[in-house]
């Protein structure tokens, strides 16, 4: 039965991929390459994470998996940044690699704030394998649920304000993409998979002292065919080496809360671990899910005291 309820749930998702197509992290807050091209070199080093999803614990092969790679850092004496962002996600048959070089160009505001401007552009491969998937009726020609793959051309833009403790967002990371022109459903008409996503971040950093500082941010995603999805997280940071946080999330599923917790095990490189647990009726058959981070600085060991990464 668990099985069953496992391919219901991942068809559901698979459908669902249209209307939300950024996958979903718990670690956004710690890196925001993945969110929007304008953070790239807003520190004075250069900086790479790598982050696996491992989504709905206990649903077998073809629940959500996402591997996400993001590094940046300043270039032109911090005028300007460069980023490379690599996304490899799987959903039931459904596969998406992406692959985005990010541009940023920096604003001095004044002396403690700046305001980066960025864009990105790549490429996206996506497919399909219906090997995985099994159909009561004839759905062959359906170009979603048939073993066929395309690249497809992405760009996309956003802003980004910062100060040392403060930071905003606005970013949308599906500016334009453009599938095949022969990409249909049912050879009926044009399928259009690529819709345009916004993103709203923002965060602050209070000292509350006793080496600790405190972190509230939020996260608010929206995409016209899909519900919005918000997120409102608060990290805590003890000293330079510790930090243990929550997040309370809404999206299309239902209500999620999310433990998070990281360490730097050197100045330069700082693990981290989060686990999501449901309100929605389908954590009667999973066990949440696992999400794993692994960061480095590249940096030296005085210019991270002196620059702490808190975002």
């Amino acid at each position: 039965m668990k099985k069953i309820l496992s391919l219901i749930v991942v068809g559901v998702l698979s459908l669902n991929t249209y209307a939300q197509q950024d996958p979903m992290l718990s670690h956004y807050m710690f890196n925001g390459l993945f969110l929007n091209p304008a953070y790239a070199g807003t520190h004075p080093y250069a900086g790479a994470t790598l982050i696996h999803r491992q989504q709905w614990l206990g649903f077998g092969n073809g629940r959500p998996t996402t591997s996400v790679f993001g590094i940046d850092g300043p270039i032109k004496s911090e005028t300007m940044g460069l980023g490379l962002t690599f996304v490899n996600d799987n959903t039931g048959g459904f596969h998406r690699n992406d692959i985005m070089l990010n541009y940023a160009y920096h604003i001095k505001v004044s002396d403690d704030a700046k305001l980066s401007l960025g864009i990105n552009g790549g490429m996206v491969n996506l497919g399909y394998n219906n090997s995985k998937t099994f159909a009561w009726d004839d759905v062959n020609s359906d170009v979603a649920l048939s073993n066929k793959a395309f690249w497809a051309p992405k760009f996309g833009a956003g802003a980004y304000y910062y100060t040392r403790k403060f930071y905003a967002g606005f970013s949308i990371p599906t500016l334009y993409a453009k599938e095949p022109s022969n990409l249909s459903l049912n050879d009926s008409k044009q399928f259009n998979f690529f819709k345009p996503h916004y993103t709203l971040t923002a965060g602050y950093l209070f000292d509350i002292g006793s080496n600790i500082m405190l972190k509230p941010s939020f996260l608010l995603k929206y995409q016209k065919a899909a519900p919005m999805q918000f997120d409102l997280n608060c990290n805590a940071f003890f000293g330079e080496a510790f930090s243990a946080g929550l997040s309370y999330r809404l999206d299309k599923t239902g209500a999620w809360l999310v433990a998070l917790i990281s360490y730097n095990v050197t100045p330069e490189l700082r693990l981290g671990m989060s686990y999501d647990y449901t309100f929605a009726n389908i954590r009667k058959y999973n066990s949440g899910s696992l999400e794993f981070m692994l960061g480095y600085d590249f940096g030296s060991k005085t210019m991270k005291v002196k620059n702490p990464r808190y975002f």
